[in-house]
């Protein structure tokens, strides 16, 4: 259920940013406005007390918010409250985010490589990327894992391309446990 509701109020949020032609606007305000969520966790905790009703919600929103952010931001952010959705609301611009990302063109990728990269390498592995995508532009996020031994694990959405040496070992290790003599 409630992946569904980030998806629907996602989507509304979206289609609210395409046809009022404020992507990038939105994105920019849903970036920052996540950035100072992140760094004031008493809000959410807060927002998330049940002994407070919707209004006294809505009037910490209008404290909080009202003049801050966009009209549409602002009565977004009152609809949650309403709805008592509030708690779903990292996930929800964090949907938002990614949908506006893709609809722009920018791509989000994430590589996992069993050493540390130098900067060359991580050109190579964006200009691959690029070539091998339709977007027009790709942000990639570096994580290093020794236990991949070599290779690395590149996942884009929900495809993964994984060329680790401790993926093939395990194939291996599966395929010769197959083998009966």
């Amino acid at each position: 259920m409630a992946k569904l509701a980030v998806t629907s109020y996602g989507d509304a949020l979206f289609q609210l940013a395409v046809e009022s032609s404020k992507c990038s606007q939105m994105l920019d305000e849903v970036t920052q406005l996540k950035q100072i969520l992140e760094a004031n966790p008493e809000l959410a905790d807060l927002m998330a007390n049940p002994r407070f009703s919707k209004e006294e919600h809505l009037q910490v929103i209008e404290n909080v918010f009202k003049g801050k952010l966009s009209e549409e931001l602002y009565n977004f952010l009152n609809i949650l409250v309403m709805k008592s959705r509030y708690g779903e609301l990292d996930n929800i611009l964090e949907y938002f985010i990614s949908k506006v990302k893709e609809y722009q063109g920018i791509g989000q990728a994430h590589v996992k490589t069993a050493i540390e990269l130098d900067a060359e390498q991580k050109k190579q592995i964006k200009e691959k990327l690029l070539s091998t995508t339709k977007y027009n532009l790709i942000e990639i996020e570096y994580e290093v894992d020794p236990s991949l031994i070599g290779g690395m694990v590149i996942r884009i959405k929900d495809r993964v391309v994984d060329s680790s040496v401790k993926s093939k070992l395990e194939r291996m290790s599966r395929d010769l446990h197959k083998i009966q003599i």
